[in-house]
């Protein structure tokens, strides 16, 4: 039979192939109107985005005005927004204490403290503690002398960590370095040089704080 003959009116016959490109036709068109529909009501019923906060702090001792989503982590706003990569994403669960900085002082995991808990308080990264000349800290020159990492990825969070334990007073014997060391992990296992390191770089710390006080009282 001829696909193209025409029926008695003159209209074209209806065969197979004609009634499945019809029906193929009509369902994308149904489909596509369908798709739009689904998407306009989407687009209709989505909540608004959250307000950003305006949050104040300072930076490795430079001041910064942001904007911030309310539920924006600490980690990454350093790392996303101000290109400060050093505090790693490890866990992202406050377990591993790779993403380690100083808040006002005190160590914390940037990772679970939101960004705009920081307005009006002072974040030191490992980018901060070098001295202007960029000589390196006494942690981290120790950590260098005492080969106290290896892949380097929880580097950071470890040297951020062992600052804030000799300042805590917690380094005065090598059972409470691990004690209050045992929050930040090394998966490559340097813990033996990172104890050493953190026992050399005591007595430096302490001695740099006492000229530091004698300085001020001078």
């Amino acid at each position: 039979m001829n696909p193209t003959a025409s029926s008695g009116t003159g209209a074209p016959a209806l065969n197979r192939r004609t009634f499945m490109m019809s029906t193929a036709a009509g369902a994308a068109g149904a489909a596509g109107a369908a798709g739009t529909g689904l998407a306009s009501a989407q687009e209709a019923t989505a909540p608004p985005a959250p307000p950003r906060i305006d949050t104040r702090v300072v930076i490795n001792g430079q001041p910064h005005a942001l904007q911030l989503e309310p539920r924006a982590s600490l980690l990454d706003v350093l790392r996303e927004q101000l290109g400060l990569t050093g505090a790693k994403k490890g866990c992202d669960h406050g377990q591993c204490g790779a993403c380690t900085v100083h808040l006002d002082g005190r160590r914390v995991a940037s990772c679970l403290t939101l960004g705009v808990k920081a307005d009006g308080c002072a974040v030191t990264t490992i980018e901060g503690i070098a001295a202007p000349d960029g000589t390196l800290h006494p942690m981290q020159q120790a950590f260098v002398d005492h080969d106290a990492l290896q892949c380097g990825y929880c580097t950071p969070g470890q040297v951020m960590a062992a600052i804030a334990c000799v300042r805590e007073g917690h380094a005065t014997s090598e059972a409470q370095i691990r004690e209050y060391m045992s929050g930040n992990l090394c998966r490559c296992g340097a813990y033996a040089g990172i104890l050493e390191a953190i026992r050399d770089a005591a007595p430096r710390m302490r001695a740099e704080t006492e000229a530091m006080e004698g300085r001020r009282h001078a």
